[in-house]
């Protein structure tokens, strides 16, 4: 799977000699998956160009060390094992602001030590992990930091713990999730471009039988390409069987780091794969993408051009996910095995055209680049802390 390497405490990209301390913001990410991680090497990329220091941090780097795992692990074991687990957790905590209440009274706990791991001289903090928000909004408001705080949202649906008093601008990747923020009370919602490399782009269909070959798969056949994060969640095998039943297309199965996985695929009559480290040229290689989260995969789908199907989501931001891609038209959302067939084969005929990739007028990184600007009066102590 295409995405960042795990961010430790602090990285730092950008050359930071001789830099005005006025160019440094700080990322606040998480190693939970790939997304979230991605989006803040993405962002960090683009804003290189505007000379702009970027330091990634891990939001666990806040909280005591024996919690980075615990969070983790205990979040990758809910969906592995226990979705119904995790799917009841976010229902709670969609409807209840209580849930999220509490969430954010319970990582107050952490406040002075998110603030400690902020350098001076930072001009503005972007968060792409929603319980950053929980952490740094209230921090904003109460007026123990200064530096502005802009949230960048990794998924279509805007679920109530990417929403946190003090915060000061959202950035959302569709309109759809635009509405969502506002009917929450968000009060400064961007919509942007996804932060998804450049490299994902439609190109040419001669360029397919190229990109099928560095990978072993056959000139002729219709693939589809089934994805499931970085981690490998969900019920892929279930998914790859049905797949392959429908008889219209063969499958490629990327399990991503769930080595669990792909051992126990070894001998299924498709094409399985491990981590791959060049996501865009396998994309070049398929006809079809058939996804179950609505996260980062399927932002890279939808920025090829490939038409891409939502199947058996993982519960919780998954299923979420699906319904407001399909709504807005963007991808299609089969919730019954009947229907895979049909779908697949409309899909990848040879008249389809391609699909239209998401794109905005406005970029992430332009965005940041014109807060960091606003902020170039504040003298270099700006970041304030009061134990």
């Amino acid at each position: 799977m295409a995405g960042a390497a795990p961010a430790g405490d602090h990285q730092v990209s950008g050359d930071a000699s001789n830099r005005p301390v006025r160019d440094r913001i700080v990322v606040v990410s998480a190693d939970i998956g790939a997304g979230h991680d991605a989006a803040a090497a993405e962002l960090a990329d683009r804003l290189a160009a505007d000379g702009i220091v970027v330091e990634h941090l891990n939001f666990f780097a806040a909280l005591p060390r024996p919690m980075h795992a615990v969070v983790r692990e205990g979040y990758r074991a809910m969906l592995s094992w226990l979705p119904w687990s995790y799917d009841a957790l976010f229902t709670i905590t969609d409807r209840s602001p209580l849930a999220v209440t509490a969430i954010r009274a319970a990582l107050r706990l952490a406040s002075r030590r998110m603030l400690l791991r902020l350098p001076p001289g930072t001009s503005l903090v972007v968060t792409t992990f929603p319980f950053a928000n929980q952490l740094l909004g209230p921090l904003r408001r109460r007026g123990r930091l200064s530096t502005p705080v802009i949230a960048y949202v990794t998924d279509f649906v805007v679920h109530p713990t990417w929403m946190s008093p003090g915060v000061d601008t959202y950035c959302v990747i569709h309109d759809a999730a635009q509405k969502q923020a506002t009917a929450r009370g968000a009060r400064d919602v961007r919509v942007v471009s996804p932060l998804v490399s450049t490299r994902f782009t439609p190109l040419p269909t001669d360029r397919k039988r190229e990109a099928r070959a560095r990978f072993g798969l056959p000139d002729e056949d219709r693939l589809a390409l089934i994805v499931a994060g970085s981690w490998g969640v969900g019920d892929v095998a279930r998914t790859a069987a049905e797949v392959l039943a429908t008889g219209c297309v063969k499958p490629v199965v990327v399990c991503g780091r769930n080595e669990p996985l792909r051992e126990r695929l070894q001998g299924f009559p498709g094409y399985v794969m491990g981590w791959v480290d060049d996501m865009p040229a396998l994309m070049r290689a398929v006809d079809v993408v058939v996804e179950n989260a609505g996260g980062l995969t399927c932002q890279q789908s939808l920025a090829s051009g490939l038409p891409t199907v939502t199947y058996r989501p993982i519960p919780g931001h998954g299923r979420a996910n699906a319904e407001v891609l399909a709504d807005a038209g963007l991808t299609t959302y089969v919730t019954t095995t009947r229907h895979l067939r049909p779908v697949l084969t409309a899909l990848t005929a040879p008249e389809t055209t391609a699909h239209t990739a998401i794109v905005t007028a406005t970029d992430m990184a332009t965005v940041v680049s014109e807060a960091v600007r606003r902020s170039a009066g504040r003298p270099p102590g700006h970041r304030r802390f009061r134990p």
